[in-house]
């Protein structure tokens, strides 16, 4: 059973002026088969979070521990993390000239499965994914991400992940600069990854919207580089209601 451990994490980011602290002492536990949402207002650092599990070289961890199945992910370099299964999908995924759609998503699925798939089993794989995702089938040959809207570079981020199967899906505002459809065909996307009880899942958003349609199992209020308080979807609900200024408030003064 695929578990990601984190105790006691403290990171900081390299800036122009020199590094600061981000990260306050984190510690969560995400187990296969659970969605956790981690909701906060921006600069708490929860994209920070998501970029030293994933492995950014910017982000630097100064202590603490993170665990997969035990193992010690900090110790492993970015593409040994993904082998091991942890994906990250991007707030503002990037660009990659001169590498198609079709290149980029066999190349992944032969790194992190360890061999090329089957071509043929492999195209038709693609194909009834990308009609999932009402995906143009002419985006295969198109380079990554390039021209594409906010909505078809998620849509392509759910992609990778429903082609991958990693273990440990880490989804970072997923939903940012979805309009109403794209939301709901990305969401589905994510229930259908986590529908297999294979992976477990950390969802990062700052609004509740995308929760209406990927229900959590767990929630978390980060404030000021830490998890201030944990519940369940309830407390989603509450910070609908309240927002986030009593936690940062609180946060702030501890």
């Amino acid at each position: 059973m695929a578990t990601l451990a984190i105790h006691h994490l403290h990171c900081q980011v390299l800036t122009d002026h020199g590094p600061k602290e981000i990260l306050r002492g984190v510690d969560l536990t995400v187990r296969q088969g659970e969605t956790h949402a981690l909701m906060g207002p921006n600069g708490s650092g929860k994209t920070t979070l998501a970029y030293a599990l994933a492995g950014h070289p910017k982000y630097q961890v100064t202590s603490g521990t993170v665990t997969l199945d035990g193992e010690d992910l900090l110790a492993m370099k970015v593409d040994e993390r993904a082998r091991a299964g942890v994906f990250l999908a991007m707030q503002y995924p990037v660009e990659v000239p001169g590498v198609s759609m079709a290149n980029f998503l066999r190349s992944a699925a032969t790194a992190v499965r360890g061999e090329a798939p089957r071509l043929r089993t492999w195209l038709k794989e693609v194909r009834a994914a990308m009609e999932r995702l009402q995906i143009d089938p002419s985006f295969a040959e198109r380079n990554v991400n390039e021209g594409f809207s906010g909505g078809e570079k998620k849509r392509h981020e759910i992609l990778q992940l429903e082609l991958l199967r990693p273990r440990i899906a880490i989804l970072d505002e997923t939903d940012s600069g979805l309009d109403i459809d794209a939301l709901r065909i990305v969401s589905e996307g994510v229930n259908r990854v986590r529908a297999t009880g294979e992976v477990a899942t950390l969802l990062i958003t700052h609004y509740t919207r995308i929760l209406r349609y990927v229900h959590p199992d767990h929630v978390h209020v980060f404030a000021e580089g830490r998890i201030a308080d944990s519940g369940g979807p309830e407390l989603a609900e509450r910070l609908e209601e309240e927002g986030y200024e009593a936690y940062v408030r609180t946060a702030a003064d501890g």
